[in-house]
């Protein structure tokens, strides 16, 4: 075989008489030497970083630190400075671990946090006040259209703040028992009466006991989404106008669904079932009736509730005479401060022969309304507004029907866990008290201090108007929080809810937080910062 009939120019190596086999293993010969150079050059390559990130986690530096790493280009020059910054972010220790770890910090306060960068984002209470509460069919507000409740609410949030009424990109109003077409109208009514102009929207929200709350964590959802910068979450409701009864026909299928048929029961059976159920008794719940009427009214008497309470004008009709008077309602009307042990214990179970809820140990039925102003930090530090309180978290939840009242007690880990915080961490609690029963459970399962638990009373003392409870606790528990100033950070709010739900929030005061404490809980072996990933 000759070189040319190999399809190659090789008639000098044939001059040369180069035998063939030998010319072969001469090619092959040569390319296993330019195989073995590539890959001495990569290894070299893989060698060098792997170096690189072991000479990055010792603690000895020096000239051939430095000369082992002398950046080639551009790019190995910046992750040679990220990587340097890393080294310096490591704490000092003897521990072999090079995880970077936060130590805790107790600026002021009992946990660790991190900053959020999102500082000028967060969603913030400017003004929260409420009507007066007032017995249902009986109280100073009786003979009040519904929209006349919640009119004095939405126009001194406008008065307060000065506020351009026609930058509120939206108004949700919590209500529970009206038609949903006739209480939107009266809300829509009740804007133009504050003031507002016919640019700014206003819907109805329903999640029974929680639909004040609910308002405001919608709107807080709806800042924190970016859809406007301002709104408003409200509360109404007129149980005067409006009872508690189920209108028109039962499908027969809630036969086949125990949960289903659960969702029927009157609230006062479910708060048997948890009196039953979780060992509840008369004399606790009698004993939680007593001390909310009492811290009720020394803080009225304190004139603890002034801050929060706008007055509103209105008429009351005499029964009798059907004559009208022309009143000012500037407190709330159901407050008993000498309710005691003995006269509660006079009083005859209403949904159990042998049971133990009471209209004593229950909360009242009631009128009243109550207003939120949120907006974003931003916008309210633009404005040199005085910022209340931050929305932090919002969690709701579904339990047992039949045991409704149990909602609070999964609602607040949740919603502190969400917050990144621990119950230890919270300063006040405000907690609906639908029924004693419900309220003691859910304070003794959390094991939570009881001077830090509706500190002015609770619904059973102040009352419970449905759709406007999240929104007036909301106002409490700001106003108790700014009182207390600096040895009170942060606060939550809860409620069981009918069908079996649980919902809460956590809020935090505003004048503690500026942008390097605007915190969350950080979690163990977590980064100091974001930025190091």
């Amino acid at each position: 075989m000759s070189c040319s009939s190999l399809g190659y120019d090789l008639r000098f190596l044939e001059a040369a008489r180069i035998p063939i086999p030998h010319l072969l293993y001469l090619v092959i010969l040569f390319s296993f030497y330019l195989y073995i150079q590539t890959f001495r050059s990569l290894s070299r390559s893989l060698y060098r970083a792997s170096l690189l990130d072991l000479l990055l986690q010792s603690p000895l530096k020096g000239p051939l630190f430095y000369s082992l790493i002398q950046p080639r280009t551009e790019m190995e020059k910046a992750i040679q400075r990220q990587k340097m910054l890393l080294q310096h972010l490591r704490p000092l220790s003897s521990s072999a671990s090079t995880d970077i770890s936060a130590s805790i910090c107790l600026a002021g306060d009992s946990a660790a946090y991190h900053r959020n960068a999102c500082f000028g984002d967060d969603v913030v209470i400017v003004a929260a006040f409420r009507t007066p509460l007032c017995k249902s069919k009986r109280g100073g507000f009786k003979d009040t259209h519904a929209d006349d409740l919640l009119a004095p609410v939405l126009k001194a949030l406008i008065d307060t703040t000065k506020l351009n009424p026609s930058e509120v990109g939206d108004i949700v109003v919590g209500t529970v028992l009206a038609p949903g077409s006739l209480r939107a109208r009266e809300c829509r009514m009740a804007a133009f009466y504050a003031g507002f102009p016919e640019t700014v929207p206003i819907r109805t929200v329903n999640r029974q006991c929680s639909s004040g709350l609910q308002a405001v964590a919608d709107v807080a959802a709806a800042i924190k989404a970016g859809f406007y910068d301002i709104g408003i979450g409200a509360g109404l409701e007129s149980m005067t106008a409006n009872s508690i009864a189920w209108e028109g026909s039962i499908n027969p299928k809630v036969k086949n669904f125990q949960q289903a048929q659960d969702c029927l029961l009157p609230m006062g059976v479910t708060s048997e079932n948890v009196a039953h159920r979780f060992g509840v008794t008369r004399q606790e719940q009698d004993q939680a009736a007593v001390l909310s009427h009492k811290k009720a009214a020394a803080a009225t008497a304190s004139g603890r509730f002034k801050d929060e309470i706008i007055p509103v004008a209105t008429k009351i009709i005499d029964p009798k005479t059907q004559e009208e008077k022309n009143v000012v309602i500037s407190v709330d009307d159901g407050i008993r401060p000498n309710t005691s042990l003995s006269d509660l214990a006079k009083l005859k179970p209403v949904f159990k022969k042998d049971g133990t809820t009471t209209a004593g140990n229950s909360s009242q039925i009631s009128d009243g309304a109550g207003a939120v102003l949120l907006m974003r930090r931003s916008v309210a530090e633009q404005k040199g507004l005085p910022i209340l309180g931050v929305f932090r978290s919002f969690a709701a939840v579904g339990v047992d029907p039949s045991v409704m009242g149990i909602g609070p007690a999964v609602a607040i880990p949740a919603a502190v866990k969400a917050a990144g915080l621990e119950l230890n961490d919270v300063d006040l609690f405000e907690i609906n008290e639908a029924f004693a029963s419900q309220y003691v459970y859910c304070r003794k399962q959390l094991e939570l201090d009881p001077e830090k638990v509706n500190v002015n009373g609770g619904a059973m003392a102040i009352g419970h108007p449905l759709g406007a409870t999240g929104a007036r606790c909301v106002g409490t528990l700001l106003h108790e929080m700014k009182r207390r100033g600096k040895d009170c950070r942060f606060g939550v709010i809860s409620m069981c809810i009918g069908t079996g739900m649980g919902a809460a929030a956590v809020f935090e005061r505003g004048d503690v937080v500026d942008s390097l404490t605007n915190a969350r809980r950080i979690q163990a072996n977590n980064q100091l910062s974001k930025d190091a990933l």
